[in-house]
């Protein structure tokens, strides 16, 4: 695949855009004013690969609350602003990284003026976040919704760029998977600057994941994409694991093991499943980028899974270790979890 060529943008000290690594964002479920549980939040997100982070910002308390958290955290934060302009102004006067603007909920352009002018003073960047559930009624509509959003981000960046401002970033978010995919794609061959992927409000872990990985996917395998949050109604580290899976799958980036195990069949001699769920289980312990592969049947199974760099091929009673699709020793099948686990940890 070849990566659509964009603006890079600095954001804190994280580069998106250019050709700087696809970046994983997740936003805190925190009360930003609660200082304490945001800073345990984003710690958590940190440990976990998330490498720009966003809050919450309702009002002027929790923009104050930014200088605070920003002293004991590394990543950079941005601010979430809607409806009130003095908001952001807020957050960058505390050391917000960047601005999430929706140009659906602010209307007024001279306070559009005010919020660009301090950006440009502190060179902070904006998100031109544009979400399908609050693009204006009155806002061109008998055209598609994916028209609608892309139109609407057009008209601020011109309006950004009439005041000489660049650090800009776009995202254009729906539930609605292929007219997010067409938004996207639509803007991209409008302007080069780097686009934040997301399906908005994707839902339950299980759902949500497969609309985003759908839809982020499509994107990144056309080349479309800068950054990527994928928005799941679970614990924010669940957003991020979600996020590198599908960086994973398309071999943009490696982060932490990956797991390959078969479906499982009539074949099958051993309780495939649970051994996975284990397998699965200690791997979270690990960050190195290994390919690990637990399979159902011992005949097959080095040879479908030769790429990964170790794995089990299970059979009645016993089982076969393999690296790279070859077999290295054959263990008893109460051993095989902990066999596995051992040779795990001679690659580690």
């Amino acid at each position: 695949m070849i990566r659509r060529t964009t603006m890079p943008l600095r954001i804190g000290k994280v580069t998106i855009g250019g050709t700087a690594p696809i970046a994983v964002q997740s936003m805190t479920k925190t009360n930003t004013r609660d200082v304490r549980a945001t800073i345990r939040q984003i710690r958590r997100l940190e440990n976990h690969g998330c490498e720009i982070i966003r809050l919450a910002v309702p009002d002027e308390q929790a923009a104050e609350s930014i200088s605070i958290i920003k002293k004991s955290v590394s990543s950079p934060l941005i601010a979430d602003v809607h409806f009130d302009y003095r908001i952001a102004l807020a957050a960058m006067s505390a050391g917000a990284d960047g601005i999430r603007l929706n140009p659906g909920n602010i209307h007024d352009r001279g306070q559009m003026v005010k919020i660009i002018t301090a950006a440009k003073g502190s060179e902070t960047p904006i998100r031109i976040g544009v979400n399908a559930g609050s693009l204006p009624s009155d806002f061109e509509p008998d055209f598609s919704l994916a028209e609608r959003m892309v139109d609407l981000a057009m008209e601020q960046i011109k309006f950004m760029e009439g005041m000489d401002f660049n650090l800009i970033k776009i995202s254009l978010k729906a539930f609605d998977v292929p007219a997010t995919i067409q938004a996207y794609q639509m803007i991209a061959d409008r302007t080069s600057y780097p686009l934040h992927l997301g399906i908005t409000e994707a839902g339950l872990p299980r759902d949500g994941a497969i609309r985003s990985a759908i839809g982020i996917g499509v994107l990144l395998y056309q080349g479309i994409g800068d950054t990527i949050r994928v928005s799941l109604s679970a614990k924010p580290c669940e957003e991020v694991s979600a996020a590198y899976e599908i960086l994973k799958s398309l071999k943009l980036r490696q982060r932490g093991p990956t797991l390959v195990c078969c479906p499982s069949c009539g074949r099958s001699e051993t309780d495939v499943l649970k051994l996975a769920q284990e397998v699965d289980k200690y791997l979270k312990k690990i960050c190195e980028p290994i390919k690990v592969a637990v399979m159902g049947c011992i005949v097959n199974g080095p040879g479908e899974a030769k790429d990964a760099d170790v794995g089990i091929a299970c059979g009645k009673g016993k089982g076969a270790i393999f690296r790279k699709g070859k077999v290295v020793k054959t263990v008893s099948e109460k051993n095989f979890l902990v066999a596995l686990e051992k040779e795990i940890e001679k690659i580690v």
